[in-house]
């Protein structure tokens, strides 16, 4: 039998972490649990010791963001590790279901689980778009294939994870899992978005998505650059930008990802064009996604300043 290890990164947000270790720990699986603390101050190691002793802490001396997850995936020793945010929680019985497609399917580097948001169990809409990924599966592979995932609803080969590099520290936060996927892909290994596997996310009030706004675009910045072809990388940055209102964001993301260019180059190692012709429908697939958004927006404004009684001006 597999064992499973659960990698669960937090930063200041112990009563959080609190409830999410409620839920963990009443799983039936048995996975072994590893709290990775970035560094926090607001009393998050002396809750654990308190509440959960018997859960492993790794403190870091500084927030590492993302990449903190690698410490956690350095202390495990398993065959599998799950990711879980502090905020989120994985549902009884999808650890055992994603650990046993990938016992059977070693092609498997990784399968993605659905997230519900909120109380009322609402789809996250980057798991309604996993659903309908425009990817096929060359073979008789389990659920959708993909080339992103959603950190907290993901399980992966330990073993593919450190191969892949795990989370680049220079990325921090935001849009982390798209070069990890790209990295596990080049590497041969199959992601697979299963929806019966269901990870729980009750979005914490303590979020610092001001800053994570624009780390987004950097980071999808860099990414287009250090694996893609030349071609593709300014056709993915163009989408990249369009896809934000905010022009300060979209200007404070051009020039750190420009100041980090050297950075990028020095690492640049384009993918092979079976992954590139994947992402390139992806893209395209987004591209088109964004132009019937706008539409309807253009109709809903439209709609509003004449008074229209159609049902988007109700």
């Amino acid at each position: 039998m597999s064992t499973i290890g659960v990698v669960v990164l937090t930063h200041d947000r112990a009563r959080d972490l609190a409830v999410t270790l409620d839920h963990m720990r009443a799983l039936p699986a048995r996975a072994r649990l590893v709290v990775v603390d970035n560094a926090s101050r607001d009393g998050t190691a002396e809750m654990l010791r308190a509440r959960h002793p018997d859960v492993e802490l790794v403190r870091l001396h500084a927030n590492a963001g993302a990449a903190g997850r690698n410490a956690g995936v350095a202390r495990l020793d398993t065959t599998y590790v799950a990711f879980c945010d502090d905020d989120a929680w994985w549902a009884p019985g999808s650890l055992a279901r994603a650990a046993s497609l990938l016992d059977a399917h070693p092609p498997l580097g990784l399968v993605c689980g659905r997230v519900l948001v909120g109380p009322v169990a609402r789809e996250d809409p980057v798991s309604a778009e996993m659903a309908v990924s425009p990817l096929r599966w060359v073979g008789t592979l389990p659920g959708r294939p993909i080339l992103g995932f959603l950190c907290a609803a993901s399980m992966l080969r330990r073993d593919a994870f450190l191969a892949a590099g795990g989370f680049e520290p220079r990325f921090f936060l935001g849009g982390e899992e798209e070069l990890l996927g790209i990295n596990l892909a080049a590497d041969g290994w199959a992601l697979a978005y299963v929806p019966e596997i269901v990870v729980h996310h009750h979005p914490s009030p303590r979020r610092d998505a001001g800053r994570r706004g624009h780390l987004l675009l950097r980071n999808a910045l860099w990414c287009a650059w250090m694996r893609r072809r030349a071609p593709d990388a300014w056709r993915r940055s163009g989408l990249v930008l369009a896809r934000t209102r905010s022009r300060r964001d979209r200007w404070r993301a051009v020039v750190a990802a420009l100041c980090g260019l050297p950075w990028v180059l020095r690492h640049r190692r384009v993918v092979p064009l079976h992954i590139e012709e994947g992402l390139r429908r992806l893209d395209a697939y987004a591209e088109r996604r964004r132009r019937r958004r706008a539409v309807v927006d253009a109709g809903v404004a439209s709609g509003v300043a004449s008074g229209s009684s159609s049902r988007f001006a109700r």
